[in-house]
């Protein structure tokens, strides 16, 4: 069992134990502060001095409203706080735009090897696939990355299954590269062989899963690079978001994608309750005193605990009375 309390330092102890880091991703149950805390993150590291993107892979968008700003499908800097952008990425464009460069590598296919078909009938049956909008949101995501604009980017994510899966595209594009990098090579080799010209024909869709599988590869390291990516997990003290984040932490270690620790969020504090305090609150008190117990008990990385404030958390006031919370005060 681990040792009971806050991990020693807490979150400001974590980022300066990893002085690389550079993507920070914020992941949990919906409705338990993901939004709050990646917007909270960001303002801390960006008043560190470090020019700082936070941007939101989550499809249901609210860094427009916790900001009190537009921030909607461009990277707009975030009032009152220097050395910060937001960005929330446009969905629906970027699985328009997802569709029409796969529009064009189908072409490629469909003409070199002679089917006379239209390429829009296999990219509506590819569009149909469940997991097409991660794909298309993973793009977005290892595009911001690999423009290197910012020293520190945090992601609000979507709820963590969301998460996991868009997370683990890497491992998941790295297997159907490699399968079709295969097919391709074979393709190739035969067609040679029933060519009447034996000179080998150059092959845009082969060059392009080459290249494919050269960025998935980079992706995968970012994505696994201890010194320089961390995802932290934010949970209340209830039952439900604390099963959620147990499930999953194991998952996103399988997969190679270290987790800095947890984070949880909107505790009530002992000395706010009084013997005048409403019976609500006290049965709250104590129900999510229990409940950090077993926190304890299943994570030995706490970072943070971040009290329930008197009001909403909007605006840059909130977010960095929120970071003196997570962080410690400057």
């Amino acid at each position: 069992m681990p040792e009971q309390g806050l991990r020693s330092g807490g979150m400001v102890a974590f980022v300066r134990e990893h002085p690389s880091l550079r993507y920070v991703f914020f992941g949990g149950k919906g409705g338990v502060g993901k939004t709050v805390m990646a917007g909270a993150a960001a303002v801390w590291f960006a008043r560190q001095g470090k020019r700082t993107l936070l941007a939101s892979t989550n499809p249901v968008h609210s860094l427009s409203s916790l900001l009190g700003q537009d921030v909607f499908g461009r990277h707009q800097a975030v009032a009152g706080v220097p050395n910060l952008w937001a960005y929330e990425i446009d969905t629906a464009d970027t699985i328009k735009r997802s569709k029409e460069e796969i529009k064009e590598k189908i072409k490629w296919f469909l003409k070199f090897a002679d089917i006379p078909t239209r390429a829009d009938d296999f990219v509506e049956t590819a569009a149909m696939n469940p997991a097409f909008e991660e794909s298309a949101m993973f793009e977005n995501m290892i595009n911001l990355i690999f423009e290197g604009r910012y020293e520190v980017y945090v992601f609000d994510t979507a709820p963590t299954a969301n998460a996991r899966r868009l997370l683990g595209m890497s491992r998941v594009y790295s297997l159907w590269v490699n399968k079709m990098l295969e097919s391709r090579k074979e393709a190739q080799a035969m067609r040679l062989q029933l060519s009447f010209r034996k000179k080998e024909e150059k092959d845009p869709l082969l060059d392009y899963l080459l290249g494919f599988q050269d960025r998935i590869g980079k992706a995968k390291a970012v994505l696994t690079n201890a010194d320089q990516t961390a995802f932290f997990f934010v949970t209340l003290a209830e039952a439900l978001p604390i099963a959620v984040i147990r499930r999953f932490i194991g998952w996103f270690k399988d997969f190679g994608i270290p987790v800095g620790g947890v984070i949880v969020n909107g505790l009530i504090r002992r000395e706010d309750v009084t013997a005048e305090s409403s019976e609500f609150v006290r049965n709250r008190l104590e129900m999510q005193q229990g409940y950090m117990k077993q926190v304890y008990e299943l994570f030995p990385d706490v970072l943070a605990e971040v009290p329930l404030f008197e009001r909403e958390v909007r605006g840059v006031e909130m977010l960095d009375r929120v970071a003196a919370a997570t962080f410690g005060a400057a």
